[in-house]
């Protein structure tokens, strides 16, 4: 099983960045789909989940709104779309998958992790 994260980079404050999780080796449409970040310092700390489904979606608070996560089943990736990127998002984005139908937002409940993107706003 592999988790390829890609599309991070620098932005400027208020920019917006797409990141993808491109799967292999699994039963891509099983799984619910989760992006957590780790900034320098802290601990690693939930974004958004998507159901294996697509219908059931939970972001953490600092990115509802201006976060977006989605799912291509067809093409076994799922996506974050960030826009209006402030300061404090820059971290090391981390996707990851497993078989979970409540409490997303619980990083032990993955079974699966992907490598990290970087993202870096400047502001």
């Amino acid at each position: 099983v592999q988790l390829q994260a890609s599309g991070g980079g620098l932005q400027q404050a208020g920019g917006s960045l797409r990141l993808s999780c491109a799967a292999s080796g699994l039963g891509f449409s099983n799984y619910a789909m989760g992006w957590f970040r780790q900034a320098p310092g802290k601990e690693r700390e939930f974004v958004a989940a998507l159901s294996w489904s697509g219908r059931s979606s939970g972001y953490a608070d600092s990115v509802k709104g201006r976060f977006t996560i989605s799912r291509d089943n067809a093409k076994n990736t799922a996506y974050l779309q960030m826009n209006s990127l402030k300061p404090e998002d820059t971290a090391v984005y981390y996707c990851a998958a497993g078989i979970i139908y409540t409490d997303y937002r619980q990083d032990f409940r993955y079974d699966y992790w992907g490598q990290g993107t970087q993202v870096t706003v400047s502001s």
